[in-house]
């Protein structure tokens, strides 16, 4: 019986598809070192997105996947999760305590765009992640009511805010800040203003992960976020309805005008499912994430049903990921965390933190 070799495992995990990523691990630069010692191989992998309830699962599907070996003795897998930062619209450069911003938008409003965005937060720091959310519309503040939080950040020094803590996540919103029933009557350069305000005089802390949920449309915020704020990437949320889809497409291409890559998109309400008869029925069509994802080359990164209860447990306070973590709607929540940022993991990183700065000085 021929003896296992390195060259061996290499191969043979080059035909295992890591299901978040959605390639290879030798692709993926996820294997860190393979051992072998006689029949017995001890294997490092590091992955680059967040997945601490995932990792026994992992693991046993790498590990049965090496079984088929011929003479494969006893195998030990160890995986470790190393989250870095990456590569942002030319000319900007991340902020301080951020890694990565991801901006959740959608074309129109009413397609659960906050929702989507407070659960994926959610599911994100389920799965091991430091994550901030951030709630970008200026107008309509959602997510205050969705963490059930209220009253004003504290200041330690009268100038920056502290973020708001909810259920893990650091979280800041113009919500916090004005009376709830007090409209905002704001032109666009104040509303850009408080966005790039409670972006950046807010003390977010070691965050793997910042989530910007923008407000519907492509306005001033949307520019504003685009072309002055270090994006790492973007999701699109959409109902299958033909309406909110063309919306879609339109978030879409300006966040490619502006080289923000377009990590996925989210089908919202795909799907309703009779609380009384288990009957299922796509009241807003099927099929079109679907056919969007594809005709823009992005991943379709999951679908969501349209559940009553989704909607009841944000409205109390207490999303889904949190009120329910073990119910099937955390779970897709959970699965489109991790491809979201498992197709970050893919991209360009950031070293600009690693370069010391020079200072030339006249001696």
């Amino acid at each position: 019986m021929a003896q296992i070799t390195q060259a061996d495992i290499e191969n043979r995990l080059k035909t295992f598809i890591d299901p978040n990523v959605e390639t290879d691990l030798v692709s993926a630069k996820s294997i860190k070192s393979i051992n072998v010692d006689g029949a017995d191989v001890s294997i490092k992998l590091e992955l680059g997105y967040p997945a601490k309830k995932h990792l026994d699962e992992y693991k046993l599907a790498v590990l049965e996947h090496l079984k088929t070996l011929d003479g494969i003795g006893t195998v030990t897998i160890d995986i470790t999760i190393n989250i870095l930062s990456h590569a942002v619209q030319q000319g900007l450069k991340p902020l301080p305590g951020i890694k990565n911003i991801i901006a959740v938008a959608s074309g129109k409003g009413g397609v659960g765009k906050s929702t989507t965005a407070v659960n994926l937060a959610l599911a994100l720091a389920a799965e091991g992640a430091k994550v901030g959310i951030l709630d970008a519309d200026i107008y309509g503040p959602s997510i205050p009511t969705m963490l059930g939080q209220s009253g004003f950040p504290e200041s330690e020094d009268g100038k920056t805010m502290l973020p708001k803590m909810s259920f893990g996540l650091q979280t800041n919103s113009i919500g916090y800040l004005v009376d709830t029933s007090q409209p905002m009557i704001w032109r666009g350069p104040m509303v850009t203003g408080a966005l790039q305000q409670l972006l950046k005089e807010t003390r977010w802390t070691d965050l793997d992960y910042l989530i910007v949920d923008l407000p519907p449309g492509t306005g001033d915020i949307q520019l504003t976020l685009s072309q002055q704020i270090p994006v790492s990437g973007a999701v699109i949320v959409t109902t299958p309805q033909d309406i909110a889809l063309l919306d879609a497409q339109r978030g879409l291409a300006m966040f490619e005008k502006v080289n923000v890559p377009v990590l996925g998109i989210v089908e919202n309400m795909s799907v309703h499912i009779c609380s009384q008869c288990g009957h299922e029925e796509a009241i807003f069509g099927s099929g079109g994430g679907a056919a969007m994802a594809e005709k823009n080359q992005v991943p379709l990164l999951g679908a969501l049903p349209l559940d009553k209860d989704i909607r009841l447990n944000a409205d109390s306070g207490r999303p889904t990921v949190v009120s329910d973590p073990d119910g099937r709607s955390a779970e897709i929540y959970r699965e489109i965390a991790r491809k979201m940022t498992a197709k970050l993991a893919l991209k360009a990183k950031d070293f600009s933190s690693k370069f010391p700065n020079i200072v030339i000085q006249n001696t």
